[in-house]
Order: C-alpha cells, then sequence, then structure tokens
C-alpha cells in the first residue's frame, strides 16, 4: 500500500488524471481530499474512492483563489489529522493561437489557472508539511512545458507549464533539507476531455506526433504521480519526470 494512511490533497479531480488517480490513490490506501470546480462530477470521483476503501471528501472551488488552497489544507488537517502530501493537478490548455493573436483575458486565464495557481499551493502546503515533518509535492506539467512537440498555437499553456518547472525546482531546492520533495509531471497527450477526448481526428493527429503512436491512458500519468509520492521515490526531488511517449524529443 504506497500511501497507506498517508493525506493527500488531489486537484483537477472531477475528471481525466485526476479523477484516475483518485481511484490509484484509494487503492493505494491514501486519505484523499479531492478538488475541482465541477461539484457533481467531484463528488461521484469522491464516491467512488470511498468504494475503493478510502476516506475521501470533495471540496468544490476555484485553483486561482488563494483562500481555497487554504481551504483544502485546513480540511485535510481537520479531517485527516495533517497533510502528507498533493498532487497539484488542475490546469487547462486555453485558445491555441499566436501570442500575437491572443486575448490578455485568455493570456491571464491560462496563467493563473495552471502557474499561479500552483504558487497558492505550494504556499499553503508547505507549511502543513514542514509541521510534518516529512511530505511530497506534484505538480503536473506537459511536455510543451520543454518542447512543443510539434505542436503551435501553444504560447501560454507552454509558458505555464515551463514555469511550473521552474517553480518546483526552486521549491525542492529549498526545502529539501526539511524533507520535503517537490517534483513536476510531464505529460505527454493524454486521452481526457482536455486532451481531445471525443474527437477522432485531434485525437488521431495529437498520437501521430508522438514515437510510440499513440496517447497515454489516465492511468500510466497517474502511476507516475503515485511513484512520485510515495516512499519508493525518497532519493527523487527537484526533477521534470517525462511520461509523454517520446514527444518531446521532437524538437519542432
Amino acid at each position: 500500500m504506497d500511501l497507506e494512511n498517508k493525506t493527500i490533497i488531489i486537484t483537477g479531480a472531477s475528471s481525466g488524471i485526476g479523477a484516475t488517480a483518485a481511484t490509484l490513490f484509494a487503492r493505494a490506501g491514501a486519505n484523499l481530499v479531492l478538488g475541482a470546480r465541477r461539484s457533481s462530477e467531484l463528488e461521484r470521483v469522491a464516491a467512488e474512492a470511498r468504494r475503493q476503501g478510502a476516506r475521501a471528501v470533495a471540496v468544490p472551488g476555484d485553483v486561482t483563489d488563494p483562500d481555497y488552497a487554504d481551504a483544502l489544507v485546513g480540511l485535510a488537517q481537520k479531517d485527516f489529522g495533517g497533510l502528507d502530501g498533493a498532487f497539484n493537478n488542475a490546469g487547462i490548455v486555453g485558445d491555441m493561437l499566436p501570442a500575437s493573436e491572443m486575448s490578455v483575458e485568455n493570456w491571464n486565464d491560462v496563467i493563473a489557472t495552471n502557474l499561479t495557481s500552483a504558487f497558492y499551493a505550494a504556499k499553503a502546503q508547505i507549511p502543513a508539511l514542514l509541521h510534518r515533518g516529512r511530505g511530497a509535492l506534484v505538480f503536473t506539467s506537459s511536455f510543451v512545458g520543454v518542447s512543443n512537440g510539434g505542436l503551435s498555437g501553444m504560447a501560454a499553456y507552454a509558458a505555464s507549464k515551463a514555469g511550473i518547472i521552474g517553480l518546483v525546482k526552486s521549491l525542492a531546492s529549498d526545502h529539501a533539507e526539511a524533507g520535503i520533495r517537490v517534483n513536476a509531471l510531464l505529460p505527454g497527450g493524454t486521452v481526457t476531455p482536455a486532451g481531445g477526448e471525443g474527437n477522432p481526428e485531434a485525437l488521431a493527429f495529437i498520437a501521430s506526433l508522438h514515437p510510440m503512436k499513440r496517447m497515454a491512458a489516465p492511468a500510466e500519468i497517474a502511476e507516475a504521480a503515485l511513484f512520485l509520492l510515495s516512499d519508493r521515490a525518497t532519493f527523487v526531488t527537484g526533477s521534470a519526470m517525462v511520461v509523454d511517449g517520446g514527444i518531446s524529443v521532437r524538437l519542432a
């Protein structure tokens, strides 16, 4: 049981990688605090985690609100006695346009949702881990944070995901001596609502960009997050772990 009796926050937990991670982490023995905007979908994920034997609570909210980051940590402490880790997974793609054609509103929304929210999460979670004396954080970046892989129109998304990698490296350096590990997870194209699920043409195009000629299943990404949060990764910190089917080697 890789996360037995550990309390883990998951954001972006209502669908895709986050929802799959909730079920996987539940089977691994974790207590779960689940966050996302969509309350009904989030409660369904929490109910499934409870069916797997976990203690799980759903806390709907918006990761762009710093008070929400505090609320997730506060609930972990109140209901489960503390916090052991988090999978900070919430994110959006935004409009796929050249920067010169992108609206300021879209830029701000993507940066706020993907990058500024990661800062809010770290600011709320790290004091709780310091109090615990240990812990692990995983932030979902993307292969687009290091290579566009042949995609275009990703200015805001790429900037936000590259920013997460820089944030993670700084956090890891700041807190390694205190026993806190911080890592970034860089998925490739994944079959999720944000990844083109339900659009065969989009899925086929994205799959074709990967040397493996397929996209990831959400479980393949969730398994990597589980590893980074678990005690199997006790010497892994400050990493940008690529789980992308080789797409980042396409330096297009």
